[in-house]
Formats: structure tokens, sequence, C-alpha cells
């Protein structure tokens, strides 16, 4: 007994310095050799105010580091420009959770977003209920911190909590971490301190959608946006499969279809895919139909042309976001007896691509 005694004790010591040591906080150095820099990405390092700090435009990662659940820091420096800092994590490959302060929007609604991005696609305009009015430092440096646990997200600025995400959509546990901007910002003093699962943690769950929700559609995949080239006829012929929308009916198209043109913001070509459903009548019939889209829709039913209509980031005004609301439009279908098609031809630059629908009687 006491040959084990003596045994058991260091295990179990070590064991402990294992778990301490995993979760402490780790400081990622403003240097290059400690950060993921691809082609096209504009990152300097420097000392400025004292501090190592990045001068960024566009997306790096930490080397050789994988994150799930704790927190994350950087402070980000005052700037009244427009641009966009933030930080990203779970990233693998081009999709990743994406949380962004607007410091050129201090106290205004979207001053800080969260963005899921999917395919290298920022989501913002499908996600309204994700950004929150915040004061930013006009001067100095004002820290960003995402306390992450499960699938929910908790955001700080300076200290102030400021919003929280119930339900981060990548759907992914793990992945890389990083930082993000356009149109340049600077960043110092970039640290995390990774947590264990919290098995007692739970988000709140979505609220159980309508049975009028339409929650599945049948699509195509993605192609150049050529006006004059569109005929139902040939799409009408393309491949479809199926797949599933969120509980409120939104369907985030980039999360299933990869763009062949993406990652470019409104330098993107527009593209499309057709959104399908069949809609069953024991008679002929009228059906209300309330949908939105993102960021232009063409819809059809059986074959003919019913609606057009552009959503796009400043088509109604410079300060108009295109923002998706499931009332915001209403068609009535001229149902035939038996089975209808509904066809929607979903146009796409950038900012959030997708479409939501309800069929009511």
């Amino acid at each position: 007994m006491k040959i084990l005694f003596r045994i058991t004790i260091p295990i179990i010591l070590l064991q402990i310095q294992i778990c301490t040591a995993q979760y402490k906080t780790t400081s990622v150095p403003m240097d290059e050799s400690f950060w993921n820099v691809t082609k096209g990405v504009d990152a300097t390092f420097e000392t400025i105010d004292g501090r190592k700090t990045l001068y960024l435009n566009g997306k790096v990662t930490v080397r050789n580091q994988q994150f799930s659940n704790g927190t994350i820091e950087v402070d980000v420096y005052a700037n009244k420009a427009r641009s966009f800092a933030g930080i990203i994590f779970r990233k693998q490959k081009e999709t990743m959770e994406e949380v962004y302060m607007r410091l050129h929007k201090s106290s205004q609604p979207d001053a800080i977003q969260y963005s899921p991005t999917f395919n290298k696609e920022l989501t913002w305009q499908l996600y309204k209920e994700y950004q929150a009015n915040v004061e930013f430092k006009n001067k100095g440096w004002n820290t960003l911190r995402i306390k992450v646990i499960n699938n929910q997200a908790i955001i700080f600025v300076n200290n102030d909590k400021v919003l929280t995400v119930n339900n981060l959509r990548s759907d992914q546990s793990i992945g890389e971490i990083g930082l993000f901007a356009l149109f340049n910002n600077r960043f110092s003093n970039f640290r995390f301190t990774p947590s264990s699962t919290e098995t007692n943690s739970k988000a709140p769950s979505e609220e159980t959608p309508s049975t009028t929700i339409i929650s599945k559609w049948n699509i195509t995949e993605a192609s150049i946006y050529k006006e004059k080239e569109l005929d139902v006829n040939t799409f009408s012929n393309q491949k479809y499969r199926t797949v599933a929308t969120e509980p409120s009916g939104l369907l985030p198209i980039s999360k299933y279809i990869k763009k062949p043109s993406a990652g470019n913001f409104e330098k993107n070509k527009n593209v499309y895919i057709v959104a399908s459903t069949t809609i069953h009548s024991d008679k002929e019939s009228l059906q209300k139909f309330s949908f939105d889209y993102s960021d232009q829709i063409i819809v059809y039913l059986n074959g003919d042309r019913l609606f057009y209509g552009n959503n796009s980031f400043r088509s109604k005004g410079l300060q108009y976001q295109g923002h998706i609301d499931i009332n915001a439009n209403t068609l009535f279908l001229n149902l035939q007896k038996g089975d209808n098609t509904l066809q929607c031809v979903i146009i796409d630059k950038a900012n959030g691509w997708g479409i939501i629908g309800k069929l009511e009687k």
C-alpha cells in the first residue's frame, strides 16, 4: 500500500499541472513568425504607441493553434475612417465565426456585428438580430473580448457586455483563431484563454418554428448570373439537392454552396442558384407566399414569372442595409389542382446570400 501511495500522488499532481497549463492565458506576440499571413493580405508588424502592433487589411490566423471554448481578446486602435476590425474563431478552411467592430459607426445600431462566414462569404445581412449599438473610444485603444461557451458567444467592448449570440451558426466546435480587418486597422495585445466544454451550459433554444415555414428547399449549384441567358427551361432541368433551413426558415445559401466568385465583397460577380419547392393542392386555390431574400430574386410558379425584386445593400439609398424579414414581401399564388412548382432564382454579390419564406392559406 505504501508503494502505491507514493506512485499515485505524483501522478495526481502531474494531472493537475497539465490541466492548469491547458487553461492559462496565452499572449501571441505581434511578430510575423507567430501568424499565418497568406498571399494578398496586407500585414505590417511595427511598434507604435509603445506597443508591438499589427496593421492589417485581410485575415490572419495564429500559427499552430486550435480553439474551441474560452476567451479571446485583442486591443484595436481608435479609427474614425470607415473600417472593420474583429476576431475570427473556430475557422476551418473558409468557414468561421466572426465578430467585428465598425469603429466609424460608434453609437449607431450596427456598431458591432456577429457574422458567420461560409465559404469565404460574410453574411451580416441575414442576421440583423446580432448587431448592437456601442460607443467606442475615439482615442487610444478599444478592447474587444469574446467569451465562447459551446454554442454561445458573449461579446464585450472595453469590459462592457454589448451582445450575446445564442446560436453560433457555423456548426463547427473547434478551429483556428485570428484577426480580421477591412480597410486597415491596427491591433495589439492578442491573447486567449481556453476552457473546457461546459456540459451544463446550454444556449437558449430557438423558438419552435411555425408549421407554415418552408423548412426545406431543393437547390441547384451556383452559376454566374447573366440576365439574358437565364431561362426557366434550362434551370428546371438542372440537378437539385435538398437542404434544411434554420428553425426561423432562413436558408443561408453560402453555407451549402461555394460561389464561383467569392470573398471580394462588392467586387464579386453576381451569381445565382435556384431554390425550388413543390406545393400540393387538392383543388384550384390561392395560397399566400410571404418571403424575403438577399440580394435579388425572380419568382416563378409552374414556369410563369411572377415577381422580381432587389434587396441589395444600398440599393434603396446609401443607408439601406438590405436586412431580411419574412413578412417583407407577399404573393398570392394561383395554384392548380395537384403539384405546383415554386422556383426562386436568388442572385447575390456580397454581404449575405439567403431566402426565407412561409406558405399560408
